[in-house]
């Protein structure tokens, strides 16, 4: 059965909350329905209808026509289903998602991923600053779930991350990792100063050269873990670059020394 879809009518000229689309608030609603759900703008009350144009389809898969970096809380809490958008989304995609699969064919804004607990959240594009991350007065950022990145990040990726599986196929900006809880953050390419900066446990994969890491990491030497053989097998359906990487000889830096220091940093070695 075909998708619901969802086309961009025209450019927007202030922010929409897309929070709404996913396929749980959507099920049991004709088309004429959901024409009429009111959106949340920073401007004046708007209907679904005017902003999209609606086909019928299954509810339970989704596609959004239309580029737009105004697209905010995209995914936001959905639990089951599909999800895909044809462009740029805005701030907080797929936040607190619990289940189903979000996959952005472009960009995304900050906190994508932020509370995730479980499903699946591609990005085909590149993402920003702060991915599974916490919102300010939030302890804890990401909480499961699997992210694939198919471009580079921006700063402070996986910060308080407390569990679930993050992969990066370019490159990371600074801070990545920094006080994760526990989890696993796989850079493919190079990360930026400071990664793993006040890691308490968990596991941060890079692939390439890094900036300076913090002194208070202890070098353990080379070795050929067991378990990254296992990693492998495990992200190989969502990144077959990714788990090539993981079959390398690992460099471990064990740490951050300066707080709990059950964490870890494994720097790819070529063969």
């Amino acid at each position: 059965m075909r998708p619901l879809i969802l086309t961009l009518r025209g450019r927007l000229d202030h922010r929409l909350d897309l929070s709404l689309l996913v396929p749980h608030t959507l099920a049991g609603k004709t088309v004429r329905q959901i024409e009429r759900m009111e959106l949340q703008t920073s401007h004046h009350p708007i209907t679904l209808g005017d902003v999209f144009r609606v086909r019928a389809g299954d509810i339970k898969q989704i596609h959004i026509q239309g580029d737009c970096d105004r697209f905010d809380y995209v995914g936001q809490e959905m639990n089951s289903g599909e999800l895909l958008v044809e462009g740029n989304v805005g701030i907080q995609a797929g936040r607190l998602m619990s289940g189903g699969r979000l996959t952005v064919l472009g960009n995304t804004g900050p906190w994508a991923a932020s509370g995730m607990k479980s499903g699946v959240l591609e990005i085909r594009g590149a993402a920003g600053d702060r991915l599974g991350g916490p919102l300010a007065g939030e302890i804890t950022g990401m909480r499961g779930g699997i992210v694939i990145v198919r471009g580079s990040v921006g700063e402070r990726a996986g910060d308080r991350m407390r569990r679930g599986t993050i992969i990066i196929e370019g490159q990371a900006g600074r801070y990545a990792g920094s006080r994760m809880i526990a989890g696993t953050l796989i850079v493919r390419r190079s990360a930026g100063p400071l990664a793993g900066f006040l890691l308490k446990r968990g596991t941060i994969v890079l692939g390439e050269c890094y900036s300076a890491l913090s002194p208070t990491f202890m070098d353990c030497g080379e070795h050929e873990l067991i378990a990254m053989r296992w990693l492998s097998a495990m992200v190989r359906p969502y990144s077959k670059a990714a788990a090539v990487l993981l079959q390398r000889p690992f460099t471990r830096f064990a740490g951050d020394m300066a707080v709990l220091g059950k964490g870890e940093i494994l720097v790819g070695n070529r063969n």
